[in-house]
């Protein structure tokens, strides 16, 4: 039984790198042993008591953990209010340096936490200055996210859907998970001869160097072009008297562009140079935005490979009877016993749609990784599509890793003036709004006054806080709501804003320069837990709370939910140092304490910030 409240344990570390910390350990698996061994001894209940059982007592009750008593009230043949006192009782017994005190509240125990503990956690937290979970030997997560098309730009959507797709892998990352970060690259289709076609006869022979453009946004502007002229034979022909639909799909430009499809599935040498050419633009226009952003990717998938693979189990599903073929020879899957209708597999010319390379690349990265998760970052537009992928490679193929499919739905973003379309050439450019992102930073924060920084610190400044401003305003939303997005809000210093946690974390470096230019010892002799008031253990708390909320985080795929909770840490540093004297504190131990608390809020925000994407900077 001793053993079961050991002093030693496992202390979460970076990497794979594990050390024994003697005299700490999560105060929550301590209280969840000694429960375990209070149920035993008291009335001979040896249940396991999960991790989760305990919580976070509400702010409207006295304690720190909350233990409900109600399952066990049946095996301990005694009503709720008994038990818990009875549990409390035992518990303050078996964690006599813990719990300090305890109450009932109908079937709730609550526990409070000494104020020495509290000071033992920000050592343990100086010395060790980690905040993840240890590695995980189990198969990895795959996480899929970005998946542009190369017939434009990336846009604002995108930078969602790359926020939001990083920062969830660095969440899980963070949790001890394996992380492979995949792009899927819509390379082909009908969409890219657009672009292609469109240039071919409006173009000239244009490229990104006579044009002074990046390569996606040449190719961008053709598929608006391609739109432009295909509405004037629209119009023309219902002109003529041939109703829209009609008109939709037999105009001279269209019948063009599906010709152009067929030759290139066909392998035409000179439809396949052109797309080579035109997708090596992109590419590296791409590539200069991803970096710029800070996205980065395991591996990267295009459709123009893995389609293939998605004819192959489409042909073979068709000969087991999973799939049916039209008059037409279309392919389709009949989901109407299901609830659903008829999807559309491959169309009756042969060439594939999205769901043809969605089945193939399911596959080549089951094959490749046997991922223990597949998560598809796509926007809620695609939640039909996504029900129907996993509905077919679970249900209809009877593939293995068809469970395993989890579409991460996030909603869509819009600016104060209203939607975005890319046909249209309405949508907010990527790196246009970084641009702005970056012109609002420099006057925002030359207007604050004068500061004594080179050109080149101003520049980095600059930057930082305004894709900080952007990434945080985005991640800050849960995902599956839909966003508006505005630029002047999210540059505010103050209010739940990154610029707002950047400069908390600034004013902390400040104060410990400062501290080190005094000869202050951050690490000094802790002060006796009498001097510690209520301001210094409110942030306290608050820093341990951090693990909770990147469990929770990443149990929900939310990065919405980090990011509010540094809004909350960072607003607490910010009254704990306007109610709390440091320098002035007289007492030398209880100054450096309250140094080492800012030095522990400031890791917990870089830590918090780092896995939005987001940098903090040491002055401002």
């Amino acid at each position: 039984k001793n053993s079961i409240i050991s002093d030693m344990s496992f202390n979460h570390c970076q990497k794979n790198t594990i050390t024994l910390q003697p005299n700490y350990i999560p105060m929550e698996n301590k209280i969840i042993y000694a429960i375990q061994q209070a149920l035993f001894e008291c009335f001979d209940i040896t249940t396991s008591v999960e991790k989760s059982a305990l919580q976070r007592t509400k702010k409207e009750f006295s304690g720190d953990f909350t233990f409900v008593v109600f399952p066990y009230t049946k095996q301990a043949h005694t009503d709720a209010v008994s038990l818990a006192q009875k549990l409390g009782e035992k518990i303050m017994t078996l964690l006599p340096d813990l719990v300090e005190n305890f109450n009932v509240v109908k079937g709730f125990l609550n526990l409070s936490i000494r104020r020495n503990y509290w000071i033992q956690y920000i050592q343990n937290q100086l010395l060790n200055k980690d905040y993840c979970f240890p590695k995980e030997n189990n198969n990895p997560i795959l996480i899929e996210f970005s998946s542009p098309n190369t017939n434009k730009p990336l846009h604002l959507g995108h930078i969602r859907n790359n926020l939001l797709g990083s920062s969830v892998a660095n969440i899980l990352e963070a949790n001890g998970k394996q992380v492979i970060r995949v792009n899927l690259v819509n390379d082909r289709g009908i969409h890219i001869c657009k672009s292609m076609l469109a240039w071919q006869k409006f173009g000239n022979s244009e490229d990104p160097k006579s044009s002074g453009m990046k390569g996606d946004h040449l190719v961008g502007k053709y598929y608006v072009e391609f739109d432009k002229h295909l509405k004037a034979e629209i119009a023309q022909q219902i002109s003529a008297g041939i109703n829209e639909e009609e008109a939709t799909k037999n105009t001279p430009l269209m019948k063009e562009a599906q010709e152009m499809l067929r030759k290139w599935e066909n392998n035409d040498p000179e439809i396949r140079a052109l797309w080579n050419k035109m997708n090596r633009w992109v590419y590296d226009g791409f590539a200069e935005t991803y970096q710029r952003m800070g996205i980065i990717f395991d591996k990267t998938y295009y459709e123009s490979n893995t389609y293939l693979l998605g004819k192959e189990i489409v042909a073979k599903g068709l000969e087991n009877n999973v799939f049916f073929q039209k008059s037409d020879n279309s392919i389709w899957i009949d989901l109407k016993d299901e609830g659903l209708d008829e999807k559309l597999l491959l169309r009756a010319d042969g060439t594939s749609v999205y769901m043809t390379q969605d089945l193939g690349t399911a596959q080549l990265r089951y094959n490749e990784y046997h991922p223990q998760q597949m998560i598809y970052v796509v926007g809620n537009e695609q939640n039909y599509h996504f029900d129907v992928l996993k509905l077919i490679i679970d249900k209809k193929l009877s593939e293995p890793y068809g469970k395993n499919i989890f579409h991460l739905s996030y909603g869509m973003v819009e600016l104060p003036n209203g939607k975005m379309k890319s046909r249209e050439g309405t949508v907010v450019d990527a790196d246009d709004l970084m641009d702005e992102m970056y012109q609002k930073a420099q006057e925002s924060t030359e207007a604050l006054g004068k500061f004594s920084f080179s050109d080149e610190e101003k520049n980095n400044l600059y930057e930082m806080i305004g894709l900080g401003a952007l990434k945080y305003f985005i991640l800050k939303v849960d995902p599956q709501k839909n966003m508006l997005f505005n630029p002047d809000e999210s540059i505010d210093f103050n209010g739940n804003t990154a610029p707002f946690i950047q400069y908390t974390h600034a004013r902390i470096k400040s104060l410990l320069r400062k501290a080190k230019e005094s000869d202050i010892n951050v690490k000094a002799t802790l002060p006796n837990s009498n001097l510690m008031g209520d301001s210094e253990l409110k942030i306290i708390k608050l820093i341990y709370e951090y693990r909770n909320t990147l469990k929770i985080a990443g149990d929900n795929y939310s990065p919405a939910i980090i990011a509010n909770y540094l809004y909350d840490l960072a607003k607490e540093f910010n009254r704990f140092y306007q109610e709390t004297p440091i320098f002035k504190e007289e007492n030398n131990d209880l100054r450096a304490f309250r140094l080492s608390i800012s030095e522990c809020c400031a890791d917990v925000i870089a830590a918090g910030m780092h896995l939005l994407g987001i940098n903090v900077p040491e002055k401002m």
